[in-house]
């Protein structure tokens, strides 16, 4: 029902979540709890961007990531090798990396989830106008994935 809330207690939404496998969640990108935001105050608090506006953001980065990407056969973050993000010309340096290597040691992210923070990470560099990867981007690029900041 449009409107209508969560009833569920706590406890059963863990349960249903459980029941999703390692290597499905590790394909989900994004995952965020997200409070009802009331629409006044959402106007007032200044939070709305009109679509045309959004729009030319998204056409902004996706026109960097292709110039990025214009000497290799990708053309979008989505599309790109995990083995080039982590060691190709652009790959993240030590620095930049530590929040997603220590995620890896701790076993909190796998292989495969870290390659996929990294092209998230790119969107969100691309997003901000940034021509390297910084940790800010690699870190909201960690809160998205799993809801932790690095």
């Amino acid at each position: 029902m449009p409107g209508a809330e969560c009833t569920c207690p706590s406890i059963a939404i863990r349960r249903y979540l459980g029941k999703l496998s390692g290597p499905l969640r590790d394909r989900i990108d994004i995952a965020l709890s997200l409070q009802r935001v009331a629409t006044t105050r959402a106007a007032d608090d200044g939070l709305r961007s009109s679509s045309v506006t959004v729009r030319e953001r998204v056409v902004a980065a996706r026109d960097r990531a292709r110039s990025r990407l214009r000497a290799t056969t990708w053309r979008t973050n989505a599309e790109v090798s995990g083995s080039w993000l982590r060691n190709g010309p652009l790959a993240p340096d030590a620095q930049i990396r530590r929040p997603l290597d220590t995620a890896l040691h701790r076993g909190t992210l796998t292989l495969r989830g870290y390659d996929r923070v990294l092209r998230v990470a790119w969107s969100v560099a691309d997003l901000a106008g940034h021509d390297r990867l910084q940790s800010s981007d690699v870190g909201r690029a960690l809160y998205l994935k799993q809801g932790f900041a690095g």
